[in-house]
């Protein structure tokens, strides 16, 4: 099977952090007038990211998306029976050369051996009877006939063994061999099919949009699944720019799962398709869920979505309510407040680590001041690949974390201010009676 040696660069890793989640919330907001219709263009990337398991012909309504799930399980036995041949061929190779090795270094001490008995045996009947050169003849002899009968006994061993294992170890071959070429062939079969749905995929999303036509239009008003109550939407809930900022964060990092729906379907396919796996999927996934986790803090509380007890707070009137929310944001702030400076700390100190050699990691460690750093700022600093920002991965990857540090201090500056906002809000709830 082909493998796959595609590293994700660190630069389209932060910028696809940035960029898709603003595309993904312009696309989603344009107004969605007319009849529902298959897009072509969503057609080609469903194609492109799941094609190998027919997910754009379930997107069209198509039953022959089964034709590329018996083909695709084909890959995937395969490729486990090629790694279970490959361990059994590993075994009878190691095996093979401990053989062969053993022969390179018997072979020689035993004819060295060989050729020095008779010496020895010489000097041993030279000896005077009984004499200290006799009895130390006698022992160097005893030591050659036993190195020379060692040797004999490991090379026949090993001679054995390279005559017993011969057979496996062209079986072996051949099993490697027969699942390799056999999955191999199955997904160049795949990518077949795949390139005729390129072509035929335009006519598709036609005819697949001319069955629309003979199809009632689902009703997609949400309040119908709940009649006599209001469907509110989030946007409702901001009433200043704090709330306004904690929806748009919100909303952005919530794209993020989409992310990692394609980065984690990629892994699969390299790792049990390609037998490449990667090194970095899983080290940029943990990062970014995180991130999400943190900048995601501030509009959880905005939308009260935290899990909380309410047994008693819930049948409460909005100004007691308030009250409690009052009480209670005193111990909201102490956490608040230490995760914006322990943040802080932790951002600092990723960006002073000693390896760094930028301005900014300079100006972090206090050996230079904020203006001298702002006044010898140049291309260099982002573009020069010998600049080291600041602290990384230890693994492959090598990944920057000072990034994730600083995103670690923009989610408790967030929920610092969505606290603000809601003391605000409590606030004018009780002067109000509410």
């Amino acid at each position: 099977m082909p493998g796959l040696s595609f590293t994700l660069p660190h630069w389209l890793y932060w910028v696809g952090l940035i960029a898709f989640p603003l595309i993904a919330m312009a696309l989603a907001r344009r107004p969605q007038d007319g009849p529902r219709r298959y897009s072509t263009a969503l057609g080609y990337m469903i194609l492109v990211t799941g094609g190998i398991i027919g997910l754009h012909r379930f997107y069209l309504k198509s039953l022959w998306g089964f034709v590329f799930i018996p083909v695709f399980l084909v890959v995937l036995y395969a490729n486990g029976q090629q790694q279970e041949a490959r361990s059994v061929l590993s075994d009878v190779q190691n095996q093979s050369r401990i053989a062969e090795r053993t022969l390179e270094s018997e072979r020689p001490r035993l004819e060295e051996a060989e050729a020095a008995l008779p010496g020895l045996r010489e000097e041993f009947e030279a000896a005077e009877e009984g004499s200290f050169t006799q009895r130390a003849a006698e022992r160097r002899v005893q030591r050659a006939e036993q190195t020379v009968e060692r040797a004999e006994q490991r090379i026949a061993e090993a001679e054995e063994v390279l005559g017993q294992i011969e057979q496996p170890l062209v079986e072996a071959r051949e099993t490697r061999d027969f699942w390799s070429n056999l999955g191999l062939w199955a997904l160049y079969l795949i990518l077949a099919l795949l390139a005729v749905d390129a072509v035929l995929l335009p006519g598709l999303v036609r005819r697949a949009n001319r069955h629309l036509e003979h199809e009632p239009e689902p009703d997609h008003n949400l309040s119908s699944a709940a009649p006599g109550e209001d469907v509110k939407d989030d946007r409702d809930l901001a009433e200043n720019w704090i709330d306004r900022l904690s929806l748009f964060c919100g909303e952005f990092v919530s794209y993020w799962a989409v992310i990692a729906v394609f980065v984690y379907y990629y892994e699969v396919i390299a790792r049990y398709v390609f037998n490449s796996p990667t090194n970095w999927a899983h080290e940029a996934m943990y990062l970014m869920f995180g991130m999400q986790y943190l900048i995601a803090g501030a509009y959880a509380m905005l939308t009260e979505s935290h899990v909380r007890v309410d047994i008693f707070y819930a049948p409460m009137r909005r100004k007691n309510k308030a009250w409690v929310d009052l009480l209670t944001s005193i111990f909201f702030f102490i956490f608040a407040g230490t995760l914006l400076v322990t943040s802080w700390i932790f951002a600092m100190d990723a960006i002073a680590v000693p390896s760094g050699n930028a301005l900014v990691s300079d100006w972090a460690r206090g050996e230079i001041s904020l203006g001298q750093m702002m006044a010898d700022w140049n291309l260099d600093q982002w573009t020069d690949p010998n600049i080291r920002w600041g602290e990384i991965s230890f693994n492959e990857w090598e990944v920057p974390l000072w990034p994730m540090k600083w995103v670690m201090v923009i989610g408790g500056l967030l929920l610092v201010l969505q606290g603000i906002s809601k003391v605000g809000k409590d606030i004018r709830a009780i002067a109000r009676g509410e």
